[in-house]
C-alpha cells in the first residue's frame, strides 16, 4: 500500500472524504518553529492533499499532513477549500521543476516537491479538479452562476423584484487562479502526460530503494567475502538501475514529444485562422 493510500485511510476516510492526490514538500523558506510536539530532532515529514468530500453538494479541499518521527499516525494540520485558494504558482512555464506556491486568504506557503514529477502530477489533478469543480458550480439549476435559472427566475419576477434581485445578488465566486505553469499541465492533452510522470515517479522511487539497499550493507558492517567477489545482488543492482535510467531517458523523450506535438498543433490551429481570415478577405 503506497503511502497516497495510507494517508486516505488514516485522514480522510474517517471524515467522510476521499483523497484526489497527495506529494511529499518541504519548505524553500524554513520558517523557526520554537516548539515542535515531537521531542527528540522535531524531524517530520509534509505532504499537501487534494481531497473531495463523499456528501452532496461536494466541497474540494486541500490539506496539510504531517508524519512527525517516522511514526506510522498521519496527522491533520491545516485544511482549506478551494474558494480560500486564490492562487497556484508553478513557478516555471518553461519547464519541469519541483517548486510551486500556495496562495491562500490568510497564508502564503512556498513548497519544494520531493521530485519535478511528483509536482506535476499534483499541479494537473489540481488544475482539473479545480474546472470541474467551478463548473459544477455554474451547472447548478437556479445556483448562482447559472445563466438558465438566473433567466428563468428573472422573466418569473416582476419588474421590482428584478431590481431588487440584482442589487442583492453579489459578484460570480473568484475562481482558483493558475499562473507560471506548463501548458501540457493545464491543456487538453493531459492523459498522456499523466502517464508520463507517474513513470518517472515509480522509477525515482525504484532508484531510491535500490541505492538504500546497496547502503544498507555497508551501513550494517559487512565485509566482502574472502574471495573478493562481489556480492550476488549487485549485478541484479546494476541491471535493475540501468533499465531504470533507461526509462527515465524514454519517458523524458515521450515528453519532450508531447511539446512539440502541442506547439505544432497550436502553429497549425494559427494557420488555418489565417488561412481562414484570408478567404473571408478575398470572397469579398
Amino acid at each position: 500500500m503506497n503511502i497516497q493510500s495510507v494517508i486516505n485511510r488514516e485522514v480522510f476516510s474517517p471524515r467522510d472524504e476521499r483523497i484526489l492526490v497527495a506529494v511529499e514538500v518541504k519548505r524553500r523558506k524554513r520558517k523557526k518553529v520554537p516548539f515542535l510536539p515531537t521531542g527528540g530532532k522535531g524531524e517530520y515529514m509534509t505532504y499537501i492533499c487534494l481531497s473531495v468530500t463523499n456528501k452532496r453538494p461536494a466541497q474540494l479541499l486541500i490539506t496539510k499532513v504531517k508524519q512527525f518521527g517516522g511514526s506510522a499516525p498521519f496527522t491533520r494540520r491545516s485544511q482549506w477549500s478551494v474558494e480560500q485558494l486564490r492562487q497556484v504558482d508553478g513557478i516555471d512555464p518553461n519547464k519541469d521543476c519541483p517548486e510551486f506556491d500556495l496562495v491562500f486568504d490568510n497564508a502564503f506557503d512556498q513548497w519544494v516537491a520531493s521530485s519535478a514529477a511528483e509536482k506535476c502530477i499534483f499541479i494537473q489533478i489540481m488544475y482539473h479538479a479545480c474546472q470541474t469543480y467551478w463548473e459544477g458550480k455554474e451547472r447548478v439549476p437556479g445556483g448562482l452562476g447559472s445563466p438558465a435559472g438566473d433567466q428563468q427566475n428573472d422573466q418569473r419576477a416582476s419588474p421590482g423584484a428584478q431590481a431588487r434581485r440584482k442589487s442583492t445578488v453579489g459578484p460570480r465566486p473568484r475562481q482558483t487562479e493558475f499562473v507560471n505553469c506548463q501548458s501540457k499541465l493545464t491543456g487538453d492533452a493531459c492523459t498522456v502526460n499523466l502517464v508520463i510522470y507517474r513513470c518517472k515517479v515509480f522509477f525515482n522511487r525504484m532508484k531510491k530503494v535500490m541505492v538504500s539497499k546497496q547502503s544498507s550493507p555497508q551501513a550494517g558492517g559487512h565485509r566482502a567475502s574472502p574471495s573478493g567477489q562481489r556480492p550476488p545482488g549487485g549485478s541484479m543492482a546494476s541491471v535493475v538501475k540501468r533499465a531504470s535510467q533507461a526509462l527515465q531517458e524514454r519517458g523524458e523523450r515521450l515528453g519532450r514529444a508531447e511539446d512539440k506535438t502541442v506547439d505544432l498543433m497550436h502553429k497549425a490551429q494559427q494557420f488555418a485562422d489565417t488561412a481562414h481570415k484570408l478567404a473571408l478577405k478575398y470572397s469579398n
